[in-house]
């Protein structure tokens, strides 16, 4: 089974039914096995994000108390290797939550990245190949 790991903006699209990409997060969540992974960054970046939508954060948080989305990496761990990272698109930028995903798909180069950020056409696994990626068309 292809891992897959899970950006802030595929969550949140899920999540909040005004959201221009509502549809297609729907649709693509119910396409995919899971548990999909993710990191800390991402769920505090998803419910910064959903903290005005009544039961906005409730929601994100269930998805980790149902087993939907599972937190799989430990950054303490991984802190040098992202740092690197985050310095590497320093021109992008690159965010934490972005820098560990990449990390994440590091570790496993079976995984696939779902999310709505064009930055992830530009970063790349182990600074050379592309990763790979699921967005809407």
């Amino acid at each position: 089974m292809t891992p897959v790991i899970v950006d802030t903006g595929p969550i949140v699209a899920l999540l909040n039914a005004r959201d221009a990409h509502h549809a297609w997060a729907r649709e693509t969540f119910a396409s995919l096995q899971p548990p999909l992974l993710t990191c800390e960054a991402v769920m505090a970046e998803t419910c910064h994000l959903l903290r005005r939508l009544h039961g906005g954060t409730a929601a994100a948080l269930s998805l980790l108390t149902s087993g939907a989305i599972e937190i799989r990496f430990s950054l303490p761990s991984e802190v040098a290797k992202v740092l690197e990272l985050i310095e590497r698109y320093a021109s992008v930028p690159m965010s934490l939550a972005d820098a560990s995903l990449v990390r994440m798909a590091e570790l496993d180069t079976r995984a696939q990245i779902v999310t709505l950020d064009g930055d992830f056409r530009i970063y790349r696994r182990g600074g050379r190949q592309a990763l790979r990626l699921l967005l809407p068309e």
